[in-house]
């Protein structure tokens, strides 16, 4: 299946990025310095690498990132005033007319523009002042996995420029091993897929850095196995939407060391205590692992920045798991193809 392969293509992706995009970075950064905001129009798997980037440049580099409504730019025809902004489009195939449209009202308006992207001669490329290829390669599956933590490498990668601390580079350095490590949960995820034959909706939840891999999980259980699967921060679940759940509802999480811990543990906690879900959870907190129905472990020691990259991997390889399970092609989603031209 080329799904699978591509998923654990992974580390090799991540390497490969990390030897042959670093100078390209760095050159990009030295030119346009640090930005005062930045701009992102992406859509689907990349709007969910968009949401990573929030959280890390805001983070890391102080820079506050606002994520386009493409709408007002290629249907309504009012664009707000992008001044003074890095303006920057994040798309596998770099051919969505809508991106397209919000990179090129960004050069009308004088803005510097960016593209992050696996199709370096794309139309969105060619608009763009700068380009970063994601260095993906072929990617044959409709859902995609080694594109989108390419993606979030990149954007790891412009966080560690944009602060120029050598700390950051070594942590970045040590995402494809942990990869490899994580990988080796399969087959456990494996024996797990065959609980959730008849699950027809879950809820996903993650905060802070890892609100982008709530969002990515819960899109490639609907893409990939028909489930209704609805993402929350744990801060928003509480606002209502814990009321969806009983006894037996399935729910996914994930939970690891960092500024959101204590919280993530409150919510595990009274989801299992109170409600008695069923709880797939992938964590590096071994108490939590310890109550959880299919405890999916993390390596010790990953930075919580990095943790979406590698995080996202067990995701990818249950809902992989779960299309087996449940007589699903992996490889072609009913109803999609790999490029989306929205307009």
């Amino acid at each position: 299946m080329a799904l699978r392969k591509e998923i654990f293509e992974q580390p090799k992706i991540i390497s490969g990025l990390l030897s042959s995009q670093e100078q390209n970075i760095n050159q990009i950064v030295e030119t346009i310095g640090i930005p005062k905001g930045i701009f992102i129009a992406a859509r689907g798997t990349s709007d969910n690498a968009a949401r990573y980037a929030k959280y890390v440049w805001g983070a890391q580099n102080r820079i506050p990132v606002t994520l386009a409504a493409p709408s007002l730019f290629s249907i309504y025809h009012q664009p707000p005033n992008l001044k003074d902004l890095l303006v920057i489009g994040i798309s596998q195939s770099g051919e969505s007319p809508d991106i397209l449209a919000v990179i090129k009202e960004g050069n009308r308006q004088g803005c510097q523009t960016l593209t992050i992207t696996n199709k370096p001669n794309s139309p969105l490329a060619k608009e763009s002042d700068y380009v970063i290829d994601i260095m993906a390669g072929n990617e044959i599956s409709v859902a995609a996995t080694k594109s989108y933590t390419a993606q979030l490498g990149v954007i790891a990668m412009l966080a560690a420029s944009w602060k120029d601390k050598p700390r950051l580079w070594d942590e970045i350095n040590t995402i494809p091993a942990f990869m490899e490590q994580t990988l080796q949960t399969e087959p456990d995820i494996k024996g797990y897929s065959a609980r959730y034959r008849y699950m027809d909706q879950c809820v996903v939840i993650g905060r802070g850095f890892n609100y982008a891999t709530a969002f990515e999980w819960s899109l490639k259980l609907k893409e990939l196995t028909y489930v209704v699967a609805q993402p929350y921060s744990s801060a928003d679940f509480r606002h209502g939407p814990i009321a969806l759940v009983s006894a037996g509802f399935p729910v996914f999480a994930i939970a690891t060391n960092g500024a959101v811990i204590n919280e993530m543990s409150e919510m595990i906690k009274q989801l299992i205590n109170a409600h008695n879900v069923e709880l797939f959870l992938i964590s590096d907190q071994e108490h939590l692992l310890k109550i959880a129905t299919c405890p999916i472990p993390l390596a010790q020691g990953i930075p919580e920045w990095l943790t979406p990259i590698i995080g996202i991997i067990p995701a990818q390889l249950f809902s992989y798991h779960l299309t087996l399970v449940k007589g699903i092609d992996p490889d072609s989603p009913r109803g999609l193809t790999k490029v989306t031209l929205t307009t």
